[in-house]
């Protein structure tokens, strides 16, 4: 008799630390909520950022994220990116998952006529300029600096019209050329163009052989803004701006039909849209200095 009141005792207290591991483990799954926010639509060209508790860590699929330390970071996806990825965050609040669908985007195709022969089919004598030029855009964008300007909303760079858009095919006197890869906005030779964020002046060339006048600003984290057909460039290699500072003017330098500013997004060599980050895609004209509509 004792011996089967011993063994009932025993399945109970069983029962009961197991109800209790249950239930702490649900508790935890709970709590674990260590992603404070993540802003940007998931979508070739997205760019996404996000803040999670200092001293977190991230993933992104397999690629470890950096975090600063307010616990920013952020990710981008190339115009030919598809499907889902898994977005990782462990932390003292716990650990998360959660999968990133990528939304399909239709890309359009455009028909450029009357661009200098030379700049289609460059000569070969062009050849070792276009490769330096290549290779000193593609350093600029490996900057990997602790700046944050990216965490605030950005401005439009520009007053005028869109009048193209990233992704598109471009067929350039009737031979086709590689996607586009910024938002261009049309406007006089000579017009304004401000910075859309705070940064670091990394690259200034006056007349490269594809951009014409070139800019490229570090917003942090390899995050930065390009800017070309510059007509000139106001601000010099190393230089700290404001959002908003003036840093160029408007021009038609380079493989360019009219003036326009052609402002590019690159998260390190990931080619982003800027016209999807600033959430205004039904957009036709933007003016300079007016903020980001913000997507969720």
């Amino acid at each position: 008799m004792r011996s089967k009141f011993l063994i009932r005792c025993s399945l109970m207290s069983m029962t009961r630390l197991l109800i209790a591991s249950f239930l702490l483990s649900c508790s935890t799954l709970l709590l674990a909520q260590p992603l404070l926010s993540l802003r940007g639509e998931p979508a070739p060209g997205a760019l996404m950022i996000g803040q999670v508790e200092p001293g977190s860590k991230v993933w992104l699929d397999e690629r470890p994220l950096r975090v600063n330390a307010s616990g920013y970071f952020l990710f981008g996806f190339g115009r030919d990116a598809e499907g889902e990825s898994l977005l990782r965050i462990e932390g003292d609040a716990g650990r998360q998952e959660s999968l990133i669908t990528l939304k399909a985007r239709d890309w359009n195709i455009q028909r450029v006529e009357g661009v200098p022969a030379r700049t289609v089919t460059p000569p070969p004598e062009a050849l070792e300029r276009i490769r330096t030029e290549a290779a000193l855009v593609r350093a600029a964008r490996q900057t990997d600096s602790d700046l944050a300007e990216f965490s605030g909303q950005f401005v439009w760079p520009a007053s005028g019209r869109i009048s193209g858009v990233y992704g598109s095919q471009r067929v350039y006197n009737g031979n086709p050329g590689n996607p586009h890869y910024g938002v261009d906005i049309a406007a006089p030779t000579g017009s304004p163009v401000v910075a859309p964020a705070g940064g670091v002046v990394t690259l200034v060339h006056p007349e490269m052989f594809y951009s014409g006048g070139t800019l490229l600003l570090d917003h942090g984290m390899g995050l930065s803004s390009t800017f070309i057909h510059l007509n000139k460039v106001l601000v010099e290699e190393g230089q700290v701006v404001r959002q908003g500072d003036l840093i160029a003017e408007i021009g038609a330098s380079g493989r360019a039909t009219g003036p326009h500013l052609d402002w590019r997004l690159n998260w390190y060599q990931e080619r982003l849209d800027p016209q999807w980050f600033m959430g205004g895609m039904q957009d036709t004209e933007v003016s300079a200095g007016a903020p980001m509509i913000g997507r969720p």
